[in-house]
C-alpha cells in the first residue's frame, strides 16, 4: 500500500528513506481543517494511481507537533514532496487537482519511459523489428524528443529502412546529435554503400530494361521487401495493381497487403500505403 500514516518513530522509513527509491508527498493534516477534509481524499485517490512511483505520507499535524515543527510547518493543509532525502516541492492551503497533478508531473516517471525501457531491452538483444513500435510509442508520447529520435532512426536502420532513417535524423538540430545520432548516421551510410545484392541488381537491370513486363516488376517488388527495402516494393506492387489488377490471380494486391500485415497497423508507412490501396479500390 503506497498510503501510509506517520507517526516520529516511522517518519525515517516512510519518508527519508523511501524517497530514495520513489517520490513521496507528505501531507499535514488535521481533524477540524475544512480545507483538508476535501484536500486528503483527493491525494488519497491520485496516489492510488501511481502504487510503484508515489507514496503519500499523512501526519497528523495535531498529533505529530515534533514532526510539524522540524518540517516547518505553520497551517495545514500543508503538503510536501519528498526526493532524495530533500523537499523539492509543496504547497500551503487547498489545491485544485489540476494545479496537484501539475506539480506531480515534473516529479513522476513519464509513461513513456517505461515505454521506452522495453524498447531498450528489445535493442539490447537485437529485436528491432519488436523494439520498433515501442520507439515510435516513445517518440510521439515524448513530444519527438531529439535522443528518442536518434534512437528510433538507429533502429530503422538496423531494418534496412533508410528513408524513415533519414527523415528523423535530419530533424535533428546540431546542438541535439548526440552519440546515438552519429551512430545512426554512419549506419545509414554504411548500409547505402552496401545496398543491393546482386540479384536485386540483377532484377533491377531486368525491369529497366523491361518496364512493362509485370513478371519482372512483380519478382522485383518481392526482393525489394526481402531486402527490407518496403516502400519501394510497395509502390511497384500499387503500379502493378493499377496497371493490372487481375495480374497473377491477384499476386500484386495480395502481396501489398502481406506486407502492410507485416510492418503493423500502427506502422507510418503501413498506414501510408493502406490509404494509398485503399483510393484504388474505392
Amino acid at each position: 500500500m503506497n498510503i501510509v500514516n506517520v507517526t516520529a518513530e516511522n517518519a525515517q522509513q516512510h519518508i527519508i528513506d523511501a524517497s530514495f527509491n520513489t517520490l513521496v508527498m507528505v501531507d499535514f493534516w488535521a481533524d477540524w481543517s475544512e480545507p483538508c477534509k476535501t484536500l486528503v481524499p483527493l491525494l488519497e485517490k491520485i496516489a492510488s494511481e501511481y502504487p510503484s512511483d508515489l507514496v503519500l505520507a499523512k501526519i497528523n499535524a495535531d498529533e505529530q507537533q515534533m514532526l510539524a515543527s522540524q518540517f516547518g510547518v505553520r497551517s495545514v493543509p500543508t503538503v510536501m514532496l519528498i526526493k532524495d532525502g530533500q523537499p523539492v516541492d509543496g504547497f500551503a492551503g487547498a489545491q485544485p487537482e489540476p494545479q496537484i497533478r501539475e506539480m506531480l508531473d515534473k516529479y513522476l516517471p513519464k509513461a513513456w519511459e517505461a515505454t521506452l525501457g522495453q524498447a531498450r531491452a528489445y535493442l539490447d538483444e537485437a529485436s528491432y523489428a519488436d523494439a520498433l513500435p515501442l520507439l515510435r510509442q516513445a517518440l510521439e508520447e515524448s513530444n519527438q524528443l531529439p535522443h528518442i529520435a536518434a534512437l528510433t532512426a538507429l533502429c530503422y536502420a538496423e531494418l534496412n529502412r533508410l528513408e524513415e532513417a533519414e527523415a528523423l535524423l535530419v530533424n535533428i538540430k546540431l546542438a541535439e546529435q548526440d552519440g546515438i545520432y552519429e551512430q545512426a548516421v554512419a549506419l545509414v551510410e554504411l548500409k547505402k554503400q552496401s545496398a543491393g545484392s546482386p540479384e536485386l541488381e540483377k532484377l533491377a537491370a531486368d525491369y529497366e530494361q523491361n518496364p512493362d513486363d509485370l513478371t519482372i516488376a512483380y519478382a522485383l517488388a518481392l526482393q525489394l521487401n526481402a531486402e527490407a527495402q518496403h516502400r519501394q516494393a510497395l509502390e511497384l506492387l500499387l503500379d502493378i495493381f493499377k496497371r493490372d489488377r487481375t495480374f497473377n490471380d491477384g499476386a500484386a494486391r495480395k502481396a501489398l497487403t502481406d506486407i502492410l500485415a507485416t510492418l503493423g497497423k500502427g506502422d507510418p508507412l503501413a498506414v501510408e500505403y493502406q490509404r494509398k490501396l485503399f483510393t484504388l479500390l474505392y
